[in-house]
């Protein structure tokens, strides 16, 4: 499936461009990628089809969610699959682990309300687990965006993602609010909104994420890696020369080649 624009950087591309912010960078964006989003939704919903692959399904879709708000290429169909299957294994650990919290905070919140309405006391743990609850959907934004972008395991991913809701909270909240917004539209607008699910929100929503947040984790997680080594960030290769384009690792772009000949499970950040 061919790609729409060219892989070299042209003119008027600016040096950093992730670093570009606000409402009016985010719709320049998402103008230019506003069909190839769509068909991202659709290959989505395509490769969840089996149920246990929803997690390596959404790990794919940030990869490249994440190239496209960044300003870099990404082949819709190619890229989609090549992230999918280099990152299934994290995907579908992770997976996993949000199916047994669903279920529990579910089970919890609910358990919680029926004895709050017979005891106030209890509105105390129910409260505490809403926020838990609140806190571990947040995590999300940063959780499958490190499982494409770095080579993380799966516990200092989760750990990191903990921090940098807070870190990161003003983006967090963000884009918790466009969550709640487009949720709400979709439920609300029932059942005319099942025409446009194979279409919009899921791609729109991971866009958003990628867009919002993958900034903190560059500044947070991916850049001290180098600055502490004094060495240059791959991720801008591409900048050095008017010829040189950025060769995107998936979840080995933040370790150095040579480093990763000679410690094949190094870490980005301990």
């Amino acid at each position: 499936m061919a790609l729409l624009g060219s892989t070299q950087p042209r003119t008027g591309v600016p040096k950093a461009p992730a670093e570009k912010k606000g409402l009016f960078k985010f719709g320049e964006i998402y103008g230019r990628r506003c069909w190839q989003l769509i068909t991202l939704n659709l290959i989505f919903l395509l490769a969840c089809i089996p149920i246990v692959t929803i997690g390596p399904a959404i790990a794919a879709m940030t990869k490249v969610c994440r190239n496209w708000s960044q300003e870099r290429n990404a082949f819709v169909w190619a890229d989609f699959w090549d992230a999918f299957k280099k990152n299934f294994k994290q995907g579908f650990v992770m997976g996993a682990i949000d199916l047994v919290c669903l279920v529990g905070f579910y089970v919890a919140i609910l358990s919680y309300y029926e004895w709050a309405s017979e005891t106030s006391a209890m509105y105390i743990p129910l409260i505490i687990c809403i926020s838990c609850c609140t806190v571990f959907f947040m995590m999300h934004f940063y959780i499958y965006l490190m499982i494409a972008s770095t080579n993380l395991s799966l516990f200092k991913i989760i750990k990191n993602s903990f921090f940098l809701v807070s870190l990161g909270i003003k983006k967090s909240l963000w884009t918790l609010l466009i969550w709640i917004i487009v949720l709400f539209l979709m439920i609300g607008f029932l059942p005319y909104s099942l025409f446009i699910i194979p279409f919009w929100p899921f791609s729109f929503l991971c866009f958003v994420n990628a867009f919002n947040c993958y900034p903190e984790i560059r500044k947070y997680v991916i850049q001290p890696y180098y600055d502490e080594r004094g060495e240059d960030n791959p991720e801008f290769d591409y900048l050095k020369t008017d010829d040189a384009v950025f060769e995107d690792k998936g979840g080995e772009e933040p370790v150095p080649e040579k480093e990763s000949r000679r410690k094949k499970k190094s870490k980005t950040i301990s």
